[in-house]
């Protein structure tokens, strides 16, 4: 009514975010298939962008998580014994160097919950693999990054980084994503060495059972300033499970039971794992199908002027020929016919977009639309 104050109503009180929390964006650090199917109204028909295995797990991997769900009804083992006693086995070292967790993103999160305090420094490259940076802001560490040189990340920069910062860890996949180079051994062994003792080195090994013979150096149970990951995801088909572990020195890998998610593994997952590392000759089979996928990408890409680099990894980098908008305009017009693929988003290797390896069907859808997007392109 005229004349009369209206009476403001205060807020609501609302429990805050913590401080670091509540300065961090609200993100998802890959965009998945599904959501951008959803948004643009296409249906995926080629998934060949998140490295997953087309090829998917043994048949002995199927029947074992067949037998493992009809035990859903409870809890996986926490400690995840079984799963460690078999990861051990298979690489001739002590279960007391191996910690299963739920993927190697995970993990990533959880060893830098350890080994970083927010406000110190992590070293990693400049478009290196965006979940760690994601696990870096999440728990208030500051990010320090090394630009790729020759689009391979670069191991002397990295651990002239580590020194002269001081950090508390410095991150490097070897074989690298988003480009699909690698290192050897003696060079990884080399970088090691030249990192402080206080660093916590994190070698993410994820691709490594594609990468070429002398890759990856033998494991070291004394080195105290080096957590190795690698997972089910890749070679062994099991994306979806969300199985990983980690490798280290005693000390180190019994720290991550201070703050490990213990019912984080199924039992269907643990399953899973278990019987994978049991059946050498569907790897074996899945790594070759993969190669060969892979030679067959390479072929189409050449064909249509486009540059294959090359891999240790089960996807490919193709160098566009042009600029970052370029490949970004060929990723785009690939999408739009429901092939999914992705690309790095650094400049000087966004000229590039990353194609995992498919089944045939999914080369085929490739191929097709590769060639429409080009021409449209011009």
């Amino acid at each position: 009514m005229k004349g009369e104050f209206l009476t403001r109503i205060p807020p609501v009180p609302r429990p805050s975010l913590a401080p670091i929390a509540a300065t961090l964006p609200e993100t998802v650090p890959f965009v998945g298939p599904e959501a951008i199917a959803r948004r643009s109204g296409v249906p995926l028909r080629a998934r060949i962008g998140a490295n997953e295995s087309p090829f998917g797990p043994a048949p002995s991997v199927l029947a074992a998580m067949t037998s493992a769900a009809r035990e859903s009804w409870h809890y996986g083992d926490p400690e995840n014994h079984d799963l460690r006693e078999a990861i051990a086995a298979h690489l001739d070292i002590s279960a007391a160097n191996v910690m299963p967790g739920e993927g190697v993103d995970a993990i990533l999160g959880m060893a830098v919950r350890l080994f970083a305090a927010p406000g110190s420094t992590i070293v990693t490259s400049l478009g290196g693999y965006p979940t760690f940076n994601y696990h870096i802001a999440g728990y208030g560490a500051q990010m320090h990054t090394v630009p790729y040189i020759g689009d391979r990340e670069d191991i002397d920069a990295l651990a002239r980084a580590a020194r002269e910062t001081q950090a508390a860890m410095v991150y490097l996949a070897n074989p690298d994503n988003p480009m699909g180079s690698w290192w050897d051994a003696a060079s990884i062994e080399r970088f090691i060495a030249a990192v402080p003792d206080t660093t916590m080195i994190v070698l993410d090994e994820a691709y490594g059972e594609f990468a070429p013979a002398g890759t990856i150096p033998a494991f070291d149970a004394g080195c105290s300033n080096l957590l190795r990951m690698r997972t089910f995801s890749k070679a062994y088909g099991l994306a979806g499970a969300r199985v990983g572990y980690v490798l280290g020195d005693a000390a180190n890998i019994s720290a991550f039971n201070r703050i490990r998610n213990h019912f984080g593994i199924s039992n269907v997952a643990q399953a899973a794992a278990i019987a994978a590392l049991a059946d050498g000759a569907h790897l074996e089979s899945s790594l070759a199908a993969v190669r060969a996928s892979l030679e067959d990408t390479a072929a189409i890409a050449s064909r249509h002027g486009l540059t294959p680099l090359p891999t240790a990894t089960n996807f490919l980098a193709i160098d566009c020929g042009r600029d970052g908008a370029y490949a970004q305009a060929i990723l785009d017009g690939l999408a739009q016919r429901g092939v999914f693929v992705r690309k790095p988003v650094v400049a000087g290797l966004n000229r590039c977009i990353r194609v995992s390896a498919g089944t045939a069907a999914d080369r085929a859808l490739f191929d097709q639309a590769l060639g429409e997007v080009l021409a449209e392109l011009g």
